[in-house]
Parts: C-alpha cells; sequence; structure tokens
C-alpha cells in the first residue's frame, strides 16, 4: 500500500535514503533525524505541489520512499509534469515488484493531477536503476546536468 508520508515516518525514509554508497555518503540516518530533514519535510508537507509517499508493509512499517513533485510550466502549451525524485525501496523488499507498482502509483497520482509527462533523474553511477526505469518505459531522452551549489 501507498499512501502520503507522515512526519512520524521521517526516521525510516531516512534511513532508506541513506541504504546505498552514494546514500550513505550524503545522508544523516539516525533514531532522531537532523534538524534539516525535519524542516525539509515541514516543507514538502506544507507544500500542495509535493508529495512525499511512503510504501508500508501490512504492519506498517516503511519499506519504500519517493517523492513526487507537481511542476507547472509554459512550454508544450501549458503543461504540468510531475517529477520523480528519491525513489528507495528496503533492500529486503527489492526485486518484489514493490518498486515498480510504486513508480506506476507515482504515474497515477501525476496523471490524476492533470500532469502530461512524468520525467526522473537517476545517478550514472546506478545502471540497475536506469535499467529498472526503462523497463517501465522512460526513456533517456535528455542530457540532465546539475551544479552543486554546496
Amino acid at each position: 500500500m501507498f499512501r502520503k508520508a507522515h512526519s512520524g515516518d521521517l526516521p525510516a525514509i531516512v534511513a532508506l535514503l541513506a541504504d546505498d554508497p552514494l546514500g550513505a555518503a550524503r545522508e544523516i540516518a539516525a533514531e532522531r533525524p537532523d534538524r534539516a530533514y525535519l524542516d525539509a519535510f515541514a516543507a514538502i508537507d506544507a507544500d500542495s505541489n509535493q508529495l512525499l509517499a511512503v510504501a508500508i508493509d501490512d504492519d506498517d512499517r516503511v519499506i519504500g520512499c519517493l517523492q513526487l513533485s507537481f511542476i507547472p510550466g509554459l512550454s508544450r502549451t501549458g503543461m504540468w509534469r510531475g517529477q520523480i525524485e528519491s525513489v528507495r525501496i528496503a533492500a529486503n523488499h527489492r526485486g518484489s515488484g514493490l518498486g515498480a507498482a510504486m513508480i506506476e502509483w507515482a504515474v497515477e497520482q501525476a496523471r490524476a493531477r492533470g500532469c502530461g509527462l512524468v520525467q526522473l533523474t537517476s545517478d550514472k553511477r546506478r545502471p540497475d536503476a536506469i535499467r529498472f526505469y526503462e523497463k517501465l518505459g522512460f526513456v533517456a531522452s535528455h542530457e540532465g546536468l546539475k551544479l552543486d551549489l554546496s
């Protein structure tokens, strides 16, 4: 099952974000979330164009997460876009189909909000993730560039 995240989910979400080599180097997983995570969660939760979602198991434990942003735009005749980021599935649930189901759920959320396309980025150092998204129909149609401001 998928639902909007609540503040009590934050430690589990951060743990998921930190549970790979890239995330381990940039996240701070702790029982009590760092203030920066609390502030970010509050901003996301207050913004109607943001949806931080979790996948939960039968015991209401967080086993997956993603953030879906609804972005208005002028191009493509004022089309809205859905931007999917921070997709993670708990290690013991990878390969179960949960990730595909969660992405399909997010696409439906974007469609329901009137988005004309859904886009995402994946780090080039995650070739398995890129293959996963391609199997779901995503196409590497553009080059993505980032500028680190830290």
